[in-house]
């Protein structure tokens, strides 16, 4: 099988086992590919799962296929960190059309495995068919190990909130790509692939947190979950937000709020969680407060009463 034919000139089972070959398998893998399932010791299972589609998630003419594999495995690993979960396994689902080529394929998959490896988690099987755009469909097994889950409803007036990890900067690129430029490198970089605090969520568990959520749709839209299954109020502090020169760059260039890409842009995939004031972990930033009140978030104390993040039934991403 050579590297440049296309999908139509191999047989499923022979991009399987090339796709399949050599993949390593770690504790507490017991059985990876090339059975009907797999089996993985697990204590308590955590279970999630993310699609990544194309014209949707990423573009071909934007993202090499590294990048996208790297982002279809990043987004799942988010959710399990959030979760307060040790990540473990991922399953992997492909549909993908048949005029691709194969070099293009496999570099998707070195991309999930490179981005695996970084979180500590075995690719352990999928499935594979044909249709005519590429959608990847990655479902992420964790373990709590014996703790309790973060869930979304246990932040309590009094606690603060906090992060860890980037804000705006996948935004950032999204309006930077969307004009046609590549510049500033490091926020393109941000959109093609996320950066997550990986390790993040099991210290904040650790630490104590009261609650969770990872930051995918918009930090105002994704603590609007907290705050609604909390059933209290949570104010953000424009003064305590970051905003790092390459997002002050893109706004200036584009006469937008650079707080906008910070408050409302999504796909960095950072970390949000409640703690009482003296158990924030040293390298997360407390960024506002949890009151009584109406359920919901504010800025500054005011209500937010523009998009508050992405929707996928009604903006484009």
């Amino acid at each position: 099988m050579a590297a440049d034919q296309t999908l139509d000139q191999i047989s499923e089972f022979e991009l399987i086992e090339a796709i399949t070959a050599g993949l390593p398998q770690a504790e507490p893998v017991r059985l990876g590919p090339g059975d009907d399932a797999a089996v993985v010791d697990l204590q308590q299972a955590v279970v999630s799962t993310d699609i990544v589609v194309e014209n949707v998630h990423f573009r071909r003419t934007w993202s090499t296929a590294d990048d996208v594999g790297r982002k279809a495995a990043a987004v799942n690993i988010a959710d399990l960190e959030a979760m307060g979960a040790t990540p473990r396994a991922l399953v992997v689902a492909l549909t993908l059309p048949t005029t691709l080529k194969v070099s293009w394929v496999l570099e998707l998959m070195a991309g999930i495995q490179r981005e695996a490896a970084e979180a500590g988690v075995s690719v352990v099987g999928g499935d594979l068919s044909s249709g005519e755009q590429i959608v990847v469909a990655v479902t992420a097994l964790g373990d709590l190990e014996g703790r309790l889950p973060l869930t979304r409803s246990g932040a309590h007036a009094g606690d603060v909130v906090a992060i860890r990890g980037r804000l705006g900067w996948a935004a950032a690129g999204l309006v930077v790509l969307g004009r046609g430029f590549r510049s500033p490198r490091a926020v393109v970089e941000a959109q093609r692939v996320p950066q997550v605090p990986y390790g993040a969520g099991r210290q904040a568990a650790m630490a104590g947190a009261t609650a969770m959520v990872d930051i995918s749709d918009g930090l105002i839209a994704d603590l609007g979950h907290i705050a609604r299954a909390s059933g209290v109020r949570i104010d953000v502090r424009t003064e305590q937000l970051q905003v790092p020169d390459p997002l002050q760059a893109v706004a200036a260039a584009t006469g937008s709020d650079p707080y906008r890409l910070v408050l409302t842009g999504g796909e960095d995939h950072a970390l949000a969680a409640t703690f009482a004031a003296d158990l924030v972990p040293n390298d997360w930033t407390v960024i506002g407060s949890v009151t009584e009140g109406e359920a919901g978030v504010s800025v500054d104390g005011a209500d937010w009463d523009e998009p508050a993040g992405h929707d996928h039934f009604h903006q484009r991403s």
